[in-house]
């Protein structure tokens, strides 16, 4: 199986680690506004923020799935003024809206980029948006590291 091709599962509660219930704690305590930043959240159910940022983007509660299309793309940038700037202005153009960013320090001109979409508002099929996004010439890679729903 290579990396685009993930597969999901639907997983009662009861077995999940530790972690990746508190991960969902937490960011139900972001979304509410009950925490105003991840430190925060990460404090208040006892989890680190390591552990939040490595599973925030593979854990969802089952009715967020539902409602909400969801994909999480990977990119590898040429580090230039205005390339993320670019990329996000191409997804909303698309119709998406973009959950969650997160960008690497650029080393040696690259930095990576994960964004999390919702894609329920796309208006074309999700492989010509990844195709155009492949053809930006500042993008060296595109990955689909998830998607539900």
């Amino acid at each position: 199986m290579n990396k685009t091709d993930k597969k999901f599962y639907l997983v009662r509660e009861d077995v999940l680690p530790e972690a990746m219930k508190k991960t969902l704690d937490a960011k139900e305590l972001i979304e509410r506004g009950k925490a105003e930043s991840v430190w925060e959240a990460v404090q208040r159910v006892d989890l680190s923020r390591s552990a939040f940022y490595k599973y925030r983007d593979t854990v969802f509660p089952f009715h967020t799935v539902v409602k909400e299309k969801l994909i999480t793309l990977f990119f590898y940038l040429e580090d230039r003024s205005g390339t993320l700037s670019q990329l996000l202005s191409t997804v909303a153009s698309s119709g998406c809206n973009v959950l969650t960013i997160h960008q690497t320090i650029p080393l040696q001109g690259r930095a990576n980029v994960t964004l999390s979409l919702n894609t329920s508002g796309i208006t074309m099929e999700i492989e010509e948006l990844l195709s155009g996004l492949r053809k930006m010439e500042f993008v060296e890679k595109v990955e689909v590291l998830g998607s539900g729903a």
